[in-house]
């Protein structure tokens, strides 16, 4: 019994060692996303773009993400915790160069060129730290209060990383996102 064990333990590490030899080994996915590499580079290029931009605000939180919160107007009530429902409004653009790719408004989306027919222009709803949304999102959120508006600086870590995003988006593109925090549930 003892050897059989011996002999089935052997096989399956030799097994294991020869799999990951083989070139088509589908665990083998390329280098690993440099997410401390491009968080320093974003870090320059938000300080370098909060030097220049006009953003009117009450006050700034730098995140120790590196997400940059700036509060425009501030809101009241209970900030939103793991699995709040939140509605907001919102503006996505560049910081690179100011191209808007995403909005909730429908004026905005025409404005700039990236209206969808058919699509439903309303104010966007996702349930923090559940949903689909970017991580930046959920980080910047927590910091405000329903009714706040306020600027978020998301660096691509906490963005769509090195993936391109709807062809709006560079890889490793830092991100502005203008809310207005509409509420909670």
């Amino acid at each position: 019994m003892i050897n059989t064990a011996k002999y089935l333990f052997f096989f399956f590490v030799a097994a294991v060692f020869f799999a990951a030899c083989e070139p088509n080994n589908p665990y083998n996915v390329g280098p690993t996303y440099d997410a401390v590499g491009h968080l320093a580079e974003d870090s320059v290029k938000i300080a370098e773009y909060l030097e220049v931009a006009e953003i009117d605000s009450l006050y700034r939180i730098h995140d120790p993400s590196g997400i940059v919160v700036i509060v425009q107007e501030e809101g009241e009530g209970t900030r939103p915790t793991y699995g709040t429902v939140v509605y907001t409004d919102y503006t996505g653009s560049l910081i690179s160069d100011g191209s808007v790719f995403d909005t909730s408004y429908e004026s905005v989306a025409i404005e700039n060129d990236i209206y969808v027919e058919g699509r439903n222009y309303t104010v966007f709803q996702f349930t923090l730290d559940v949903s689909s949304v970017i991580q930046g999102w959920n980080i910047g959120f927590r910091r405000l209060r329903p009714g706040s508006k306020a600027v978020f600086l998301i660096p691509s870590p906490y963005a769509y990383r090195d993936q391109e995003s709807n062809a709006k988006i560079p890889a490793n593109s830092v991100l502005r996102f203008d809310v207005e925090f509409r509420g909670i549930d």
